[in-house]
Parts: structure tokens; sequence; C-alpha cells
């Protein structure tokens, strides 16, 4: 089942191209707000339906703490790498079923960042906090039932608007990411469900737990800690590469690429340049994603679908990570 999740995750993803080079460089570069919007609709969606189910005691709350140190550090670093490598650690597998290499290298990278991360924890723990628990609104109002389901649907419809307002500016005619955005709230949902899976989407961590697999790094705490969901969040991005390859090799555009359009346009068609760039930008993705205990899937929009504090924080952090590094990192050669 983990597996067919996985693929209806990559399916999602691809139907509104949200896994492409070009989709994601752009909103670094603001030529392209697709993402933001799918994520704004989908956290939109999500708080309403997924905190009715837990409401209805179908689902449980699976939220992040805020571990102040990590969330700030992590996001930006998550942020500069998601603008440098131009995916996320789950759009990266459906594009590598896709046939782009530079999502190949850009694997290769996470891989390393996931190892090092492992390393390097015990010299870093003290960078990371402080803790400051688990706060959501929830937690924060849930003993007024009343006062909680009114922001509830406040902020969900905020986000919506949000979403749509971005889009009215935007002046395009493409609509896919209106689908996409609530697919991904649905999905995640039914992930949610306590006879589903009882947990939320993820991808990052699926990282450190293959990189100390296959490096025999297996004896310390931390890949003990991440055994479980990692060998789940494996299985589930072997499905979203299965929905790249198998996706687009039914639509015909299934393409072997090193080099995109947004990038020849600002940093040129030198191989060896993008794919440096692609390992870099895939090492400090991951590292970074550990560091806040997760990313766009499992920490931005499964977390802002619960209204976690910790994940709204990241995402902050994350899209400044993210403008900051499109501006400096994409001028045009």
């Amino acid at each position: 089942m983990i597996l067919i999740y996985g693929f209806l995750f990559g399916a999602i993803l691809q139907s509104a191209k949200l896994n492409r080079f070009d989709t994601i460089s752009g909103m670094a570069t603001l030529e392209n707000y697709k993402v933001a919007k799918a994520i704004a609709l989908a956290i939109g969606v999500g708080v309403i339906l997924l905190n009715i189910e837990i409401g209805l005691g179908f689902a449980s709350y699976h939220t992040k703490p805020l571990i102040v140190g990590g969330i700030v550090f992590g996001g930006l670093i998550f942020g500069a790498g998601m603008a440098i490598l131009g995916y996320c650690p789950g759009t990266m597998i459906v594009s590598l079923g896709e046939g782009s290499l530079d999502a190949a290298a850009g694997l290769v990278g996470g891989l390393l960042g996931g190892l090092v991360y492992t390393l390097v924890l015990p010299a870093i723990g003290g960078l990371m906090g402080p803790d400051l628990g688990t706060f959501s609104l929830y937690s924060l109002t849930g003993s007024a039932p009343f006062i909680f389901y009114l922001l509830v649907f406040l902020f969900g419809a905020l986000f919506i608007a949000v979403a749509f307002y971005i889009h009215k500016i935007e002046k395009v005619t493409d609509r896919t990411w209106i689908f996409a955005g609530a697919a991904l709230a649905i999905l995640n949902c039914i992930i949610f469900l306590k006879i589903g899976m009882d947990r939320q989407i993820g991808a990052s961590t699926a990282y450190p737990y293959l990189a100390d697999l296959l490096s025999g790094n297996t004896g310390n705490e931390y890949f003990t800690k991440i055994s479980k969901p990692g060998s789940w969040e494996v299985i589930f991005l072997g499905g979203t590469f299965l929905a790249g390859l198998i996706i687009s090799l039914l639509r015909k555009d299934f393409k072997i690429r090193l080099i995109h359009s947004n990038w020849s346009k600002y940093k040129g068609n030198s191989a060896g340049k993008r794919i440096f760039w692609a390992m870099f930008g895939g090492f400090i993705l991951i590292f970074g994603a550990r560091m806040a205990g997760g990313c766009t899937s499992g920490h931005v929009i499964s977390g802002g679908m619960q209204l976690a504090v910790s994940s709204l924080v990241f995402a902050i952090f994350v899209f400044a990570g993210l403008l900051i590094t499109g501006r400096l990192f994409y001028k045009k050669h």
C-alpha cells in the first residue's frame, strides 16, 4: 500500500509539473508561482479536512517540535538547496523517473548529506535548540472547540484565498495547480487515517536511512531513531519513482536530460557545472531538512495542515532561503 501511496503522490506532482526543475527554480527567481499556489491550496484544503477528520476520531496529530536552531538554520539551508538543485526530496525522485540526470546527481548529493548529518549530529546537537516543545492551533485552543473550529475554517479559507490571489496577480491560464493542491491535501488526509498509515507524508528521512544502510553506519542512536520512518519513506519514494517513469513513458515525454531551460538561461550549458551544483544542492537540501526534522511534504504541507507552529515557522525560513538564494545564484550569464 505504501508503494501505491507513493505512486499517487508522484502522479499528483506530475499532473501540474510541480516536480520539474524549471517549475521549482522558477519559484526561486520569481518567474513561476505554481509551487507556492499548490502548497498554499494544499494547506488550506487540508487544514479544514484534516482537523475535521481528527475531531471525528478517524486520525491523530503528528506535529513536529519547535526546535528553534534546527528549524531556523535548517529552513534557510533547505531553501538554498531547493533553489540550487531545483528539486525537493520527493520531486527529485519523480524527476529521476522522468530521465533527469541532474536529479540523479542531486540524489547522490542528498545521500552524502544524509550520511554526513548522521556523522556530525553529536557535534552540532548544541546548535539545534532550544526545544520549545510541540505547539499547534489545537494545543493552544483545543479546550475551546468553538474557537478552535472557527479558526480552522478561517485559516483554511485564508490559505485558499492566498493561493487564488497569487494566481490572479500572476496572470497565467494554467490551472493544473488547483487539482494538484487539492489532491495533495486529500492524499495526506488518507495517509493520516488510523485505518490508513496513521502518519504524515514525508521524504527526507529516507536519505540518511538509506545512506547509513549502504555505508554500514547503522550502529548509532540516530539511525535507530529514523529506522521505522526511513524504511517507510524509501518504499514511498520507490512509488514516486515508478510514477515518474511509467507516466512519462505513457505520455511519451520521458527524456534523458541534464540541462533544463531555466538552468541554461542563467548558468549556461556546462554539464560539469550542472552536475557539481546539483550534487551540492542535494547535499545541503537533505542536511537542512534533517536539521529541521522534515521537508516540503512532511513539514511544510503536512505540518501546515495541522497548523503546527514549527512547520509554519519552517515554511517562512524555507521560502526566505529559496528567494534569497534565487536572487544571488541565478544571474543571467
